[in-house]
């Protein structure tokens, strides 16, 4: 991917935090997920005081993609950080990972880290879920086992 696309994807997902809707954790993130078109769409996290309702920002994202039809992604980028301020990366909790797989080819569709333009890391979703469970399991007579 190149390089001033990734920046727009971390730069996009940084604007995010102001969504960010945190009152609980105060750990504030964003997200920006890229179509194979090239079409951006972002997401934040929205908490809620029973916390089972709490949607990640990544989910935001891919729910907002997917209500408007849109099937095929290439890339995703997370950054997040305490009171909104980022200081390390903020990896897609487990229930993410498995929405990503979900709509995802996991050997290439792309999750970037970021702290800024400067720092960060670029993962496959196989990567952070090495035995993903999607689709193609309940098409295998086996179940995937």
């Amino acid at each position: 991917m190149e390089k001033a696309l990734i920046e727009k994807l971390i730069d996009t997902a940084i604007g995010q935090l102001d969504y960010s809707y945190a009152p609980y954790s105060h750990f504030r993130v964003g997200a920006a997920l890229l179509t194979r078109e090239g079409k951006i769409y972002t997401g934040c996290n929205i908490e809620n005081a029973a916390y089972t309702p709490t949607n990640c920002a990544e989910r935001t994202a891919f729910f907002k993609a997917v209500s408007e039809g849109e099937r095929d992604f290439r890339a995703i980028c997370v950054v997040g950080g305490k009171d909104g301020v980022l200081t390390e990366y903020a990896a897609p909790c487990g229930v993410c990972r498995q929405v990503m797989m979900e709509f995802c080819n996991p050997d290439e569709f792309q999750i970037i880290l970021a702290v800024n333009k400067e720092r960060y890391d670029m993962f496959t979703l196989r990567g952070l879920l090495p035995r993903g469970f999607g689709p193609d399991n309940l098409a295998r007579p086996d179940g995937g086992i």
